[in-house]
């Protein structure tokens, strides 16, 4: 008994700190395999689309089972026309039509660059009650060249064939008329085919610019 404790004794400095010498293969090239789940949360870029007077850009390949979840992140996405609100649909035949029944709700908080107005409200443009039409993400967004939009939407399960797909965005715009507004708007695709493919669009005129970035996220 005394041997074994003054072995583990040996381990020690005189300090009390564990030697390097007193573990087995202190270097992380010991390591052969990670423990399940470390990568879950991890992010894997899929496909960038980058808009140039495009009246809509579509994901149409890259959303399937492989993944859990999906973010599309929206990055300086700008209007050719002013006022123009960011909008989506989900598509369930790979991108031939893009109208899937949807119930969503948005709220908003916007300020103005005079200070003279603010506000956080419930917005009733954003929302859906069972409606096939696109859903904004994000409101007003000026053509100005200093003026663009920019956030992301993120779709759940998305191959499930027995569940409706949740979806949440956040964004941030930068309104024609000075005013910067922050949108919160989520909801759920009302059906339990698969879906395949999303489409992104401003309300009127085309995407004059941006970058649209598909990512898968493994949730397990």
């Amino acid at each position: 008994m005394g041997t074994r404790i003054t072995s583990l004794a040996n381990n020690f400095d005189t300090t009390g700190k564990l030697k390097a010498a007193g573990i087995n293969n202190a270097s992380l090239s010991g390591i052969t395999a990670l423990p399940s789940g470390v990568n879950a949360g991890k992010m894997t870029l899929l496909s960038t689309q980058t808009a140039s007077g495009d009246a809509t850009i579509n994901f149409t390949s890259g959303i399937d089972s492989t993944y859990d979840a999906y973010c599309f992140k929206y990055i300086s996405v700008h209007p050719s026309g002013d006022g123009r609100n960011f909008e989506f649909n989900a598509s369930t035949d790979g991108g031939s039509n893009y109208n899937v029944t949807k119930t969503s709700t948005s709220f908003i908080a916007y300020h103005n660059e005079a200070d003279s107005a603010t506000t956080l409200a419930y917005e009733t443009d954003g929302d859906e009650a069972q409606g096939t039409g696109y859903v904004h993400l994000a409101y007003n967004t000026g053509a100005d060249n200093d003026q663009t939009c920019s956030g992301e939407m993120w779709l759940y399960n998305p191959s499930s064939t027995t569940y409706v797909k949740h979806w949440i965005n956040v964004s941030d715009s930068y309104q024609f008329n000075d005013y910067q507004t922050n949108t919160f708007t989520a909801g759920y695709l009302n059906t339990t085919s698969a879906v395949d493919a999303i489409s992104f669009r401003f309300s009127a005129d085309n995407i004059d610019a941006g970058t649209i970035k598909l990512f898968g996220v493994s949730t397990s």
